[in-house]
C-alpha cells in the first residue's frame, strides 16, 4: 500500500502533538525579519490541511498542493467548515508543480522534502518552487536532518488513539542513504480491527546539498536555521529549516 493511503483517515488523531501554531508563529517571524509580507501562499505537501486552514484563518490565500488524494480528501472535509476563504486544494507532484498564478510564499512542512527520495527529483521540485513564486518571493521547509534519519536505525515506535494503533519500525540503508518506515496499522471499524502495512521513505539530504540546489534553482537568498531557532544548526540538530527568497 502507498504511503498515506490507510494512515490518512487516522493521521490528524495520531498527530496531536504536532505544534502547527506555533510553526507558523516561527515562519512568520522569519518572514518579518526579513520583511516580506505575503498574502498568497502555496501549503506544498499540504496533507490533510491542518496549515492550510490555520494559514487561511489568519487571512492568507492559500493553495494547497498534495499527491495523495485520499489525504486531500481529508483536507477539503476540514476546509468545509470555514465560512470564508476557503484553501483550495490541488492534487500534484512537487516536480511537476503548476499553479493557476504565482504566490508570494510557498511553505512545506513535516519533512515533506525528505520524501522525495530522489536527488534529481528534489532539484526538479525546487525549481518548479522558483518559478511558482512572484519576484521577492519565499520559500520556507523544513527536513529531518540526515543525523536523526541515520539514528532511527533499528528503532521501533508505536503511536494509538481509541480508534487506530500503529507500529512502525525505522530501517537506515547507509547504501542507498534512506530510512525506511515500516507501519502496520490496525483501524476499528466497528467490532472488528482492520489492519494495513505501508513503508514511508525518507532521504536524509545534508544541508550542503540542498542549499546547492536551491541556488541551481534561481534562489539567491538562501538561510538555514536549527528547529524554530534564529541560529545557525547545531551539532544533533534534528530539524532543520531553510529559508529561500527569489529576487
Amino acid at each position: 500500500m502507498s504511503a498515506y493511503e490507510a494512515l490518512a483517515f487516522s493521521y490528524d488523531a495520531l498527530t496531536q502533538d504536532i505544534p502547527y501554531e506555533q510553526m507558523l508563529s516561527y515562519m512568520e517571524a522569519l518572514l518579518q525579519r526579513h520583511g516580506r509580507q505575503p498574502e498568497t501562499v502555496l501549503d506544498l505537501a499540504c496533507g490533510t490541511g491542518s496549515m492550510s486552514v490555520l494559514m487561511a484563518q489568519k487571512g492568507y490565500r492559500v493553495l494547497g498542493a498534495d499527491l495523495s488524494e485520499d489525504m486531500l480528501a481529508m483536507a477539503f472535509e476540514k476546509a468545509a467548515e470555514l465560512e470564508e476563504n476557503r484553501p483550495y486544494f490541488i492534487c500534484q507532484p512537487m516536480e511537476g508543480l503548476e499553479l493557476p498564478y504565482a504566490v508570494d510564499l510557498i511553505v512545506c512542512c513535516l519533512d515533506s522534502l525528505n520524501y522525495v527520495t530522489d536527488p534529481n527529483v528534489c532539484r526538479k521540485a525546487l525549481r518548479r518552487c522558483y518559478e511558482a513564486l512572484a519576484p521577492g518571493g519565499v520559500l520556507i521547509f523544513d527536513i529531518n536532518s540526515a543525523e536523526k534519519l541515520k539514528s532511527l536505525d533499528g528503532q521501533v515506535f508505536l503511536d494509538e488513539d481509541e480508534d487506530t494503533y500503529c507500529v512502525w519500525r525505522a530501517e537506515f540503508d547507509r547504501a542507498e542513504n534512506i530510512c525506511y518506515y515500516g507501519m502496520d496499522i490496525f483501524q476499528r471499524e466497528d467490532e472488528v480491527w482492520l489492519r494495513s502495512f505501508e513503508e514511508h521513505l525518507e532521504y536524509a539530504y545534508t544541508v550542503e546539498e540542498l542549499t546547492d540546489y536551491l541556488r541551481r534553482a534561481g534562489f539567491e537568498t538562501v538561510e538555514i536555521y536549527g528547529d524554530r531557532s534564529f541560529d545557525a544548526p547545531k551539532a544533533g540538530e534534528q530539524r532543520i529549516y531553510f529559508y529561500a527568497q527569489k529576487e
